[in-house]
């Protein structure tokens, strides 16, 4: 099938039809980036909120120098919170270091916790360890997916300070934070983590077990044994 040109895409995307505009801005995932975030741009504002969220999350895959400023304006003014989420998330595939301040400051700042998970998610992504403090307070969150975020998150930013914070979450009650507690460990070796990750193994959910048993391998062949 003829890969449709850039002038075609153009005027699909401007389609009364929604389903003629999804199409349109799917089929710019093989277009260079220099071209297709023009065309991502004349969505951004579509009445259409899947499509909104198809279009950014295309910004972060499709990176130019303007990605970074179109996502921060998203993030610190769209009324919509799933939109400021997808925002967030985006800004953590451009792995930009500028992002940090705009993503804890709706970390501090936002109301809603899909935007504060989605801007944890991404201090991760980004690697900064300048996110610590940040993290170390979304572990205390009453919001078990914060905590989840928080412990992924810190695990990715490779703090092995962070070993005494996470551990408590080998008894939490949600396996899919001892899963996440799981994997991280597997990123921070320390002989807290060989002993945690040896407990986690027996967990009664295989996931958890299966995770720890992956980064209890991972350890071992980083050269680390307790």
């Amino acid at each position: 099938m003829a890969v449709p040109s850039l002038e075609e895409i153009s005027a699909q995307l401007d389609s009364p039809n929604l389903r003629d505009r999804m199409v349109a801005l799917a089929s710019l995932r093989d277009i260079p980036a220099e071209d297709a975030v023009p065309l991502i741009k004349k969505v951004l504002d579509d009445e259409s909120l899947q499509l909104r969220s198809m279009a950014i999350f295309a910004l972060g895959i499709k990176q130019t120098s303007e990605c970074y400023s179109i996502l921060v304006k998203i993030l610190e003014t769209d009324p919509d919170y799933g939109i400021r989420a997808d925002a967030a998330g985006a800004l953590g595939y451009l792995g930009d270091g500028r992002a940090f301040e705009p993503l804890s400051r709706a970390f501090y700042e936002d109301t809603d916790w899909l935007v504060r998970f989605s801007a944890a998610v991404s201090l991760g992504n980004l690697k900064d360890t300048r996110a610590r403090e940040l993290l170390y307070q979304a572990l205390d969150s009453e919001e078990v997916v914060l905590q989840q975020a928080a412990i992924a998150a810190l695990g990715e930013i490779k703090d092995i300070d962070a070993v005494d914070r996470v551990l408590r979450f080998a008894q939490s009650d949600d396996w899919l934070v001892r899963q996440r507690l799981a994997e991280t460990l597997g990123q921070l070796p320390t002989p807290k983590s060989v002993s945690a990750l040896k407990y986690l193994e027996k967990d009664s959910h295989e996931n958890v077990a299966e995770a720890a048993r992956i980064s209890l391998k991972r350890l071992e062949e980083a050269g680390y044994q307790a």
